[in-house]
């Protein structure tokens, strides 16, 4: 994928992994639209960074997302990325029905917040000469962490849409790549952003560019950190990379 000159937009950037690709997108040349629910945050992005766009977007209201696609498209008829970075995680302990509201609010962002996204722009998109839809699962998609089962299951979906999509779409200019990020340090859990497992932010993102920049034809972004999980069960070892994922407590401990 052909990582300069590009219009992007990346709903889910104010912080973290979306954050951080943002700034390096920016950096090599590309127009770089930032989507977030916080104004202020949006705010501080971009005075701190004035050649930055930013767009208010909950892509848990669908109304959001319609009105804001409508806004970047009217400005931006050159956007030919979309990065379906925003997604929340939570523990969940399914020995009782208290999970249900966290479960459906996970659904609602990870999943349904990516595929009304791509129902927003995917036409757009095929008007591009060479244009790309970046999905973000993970490498719980592939290996479960027991205390997180509906984030887990919202990442897996994410890999099969994913691929499925890449199939669909192979008969146009869009492009489908998947980014599958082993645990980095974000906010993402409480306590993940200090955790010695989880993978330093800015090393995660280098590498991510660094594959984009090196690997034309890649389909999906796996750093080194990730292959662990990712690959399991083609290695033969599944049984042991769930144990060994699960020693750990919920912030990598």
């Amino acid at each position: 994928m052909q990582i300069t000159g590009k219009t992007v937009f990346i709903p889910g950037a104010t912080s973290g992994i979306g954050l951080a690709l943002a700034l390096r997108l920016y950096e090599r040349g590309n127009t770089v639209i930032v989507g977030g629910r916080r104004q202020e945050l949006l705010d501080r992005i971009t005075a701190a960074h004035p050649g930055i766009v930013g767009v208010r977007i909950d892509t848990a209201e669908p109304d959001s997302i319609t009105a804001a696609a409508a806004h970047i498209l009217a400005a931006h008829p050159d956007l030919d990325v979309l990065i379906t970075m925003a997604g929340i995680m939570k523990v969940e302990d399914w020995h009782s029905a208290d999970f249900l509201a966290s479960a459906e609010q996970q659904v609602v962002t990870n999943v349904l917040g990516p595929i009304r996204l791509i129902a927003e722009f995917v036409e757009h998109l095929q008007s591009r000469p060479d244009a790309a839809i970046i999905t973000v699962s993970s490498g719980l998609a592939f290996a479960p962490l027991r205390v997180t089962p509906t984030y887990n299951a919202t990442k897996a979906a994410i890999h099969m849409l994913s691929e499925t999509l890449r199939l669909q779409l192979a008969d146009t200019s869009v492009r489908v790549l998947e980014l599958e990020p082993p645990a980095v340090r974000t906010a993402l859990l409480p306590g993940q952003e200090d955790s010695d497992f989880a993978m330093p932010l800015d090393d995660f993102a280098d590498e991510v560019v660094q594959i984009l920049e090196t690997q034309p034809d890649v389909t999906e972004i796996q750093v080194q950190n990730v292959k662990f999980l990712r690959y399991g069960e083609a290695r033969g070892d599944y049984p042991q990379v769930v144990a060994a994922l699960n020693r750990l407590d919920p912030h990598g401990n």
